[in-house]
């Protein structure tokens, strides 16, 4: 398993938090995303073999949110 933060923008409450929450372990490859609304961040632990930074963007995007690159 390989770990990788990234910040979201956008979210201000636990329901932005769990959209996001849901959004990025909807993607294939990813075991599980902790966010924190206080950071604005989401650390995401997904197998290594899978490339998955450009997927938990769309998937954030799809749910009103931004990935910060």
């Amino acid at each position: 398993m390989a770990k990788l933060v990234v910040e979201v923008e956008g979210m201000s409450c636990e329901h932005c938090e769990k959209r996001v929450r849901e959004a990025i372990e909807s993607v294939e490859g990813v075991e599980k995303a902790v966010i924190s609304l206080e950071a604005g961040t989401a650390e995401v632990t997904y197998d290594d073999g899978k490339k998955v930074q450009d997927a938990i963007a769309e998937a954030v995007d799809e749910a009103g949110y931004e990935v910060v690159v």
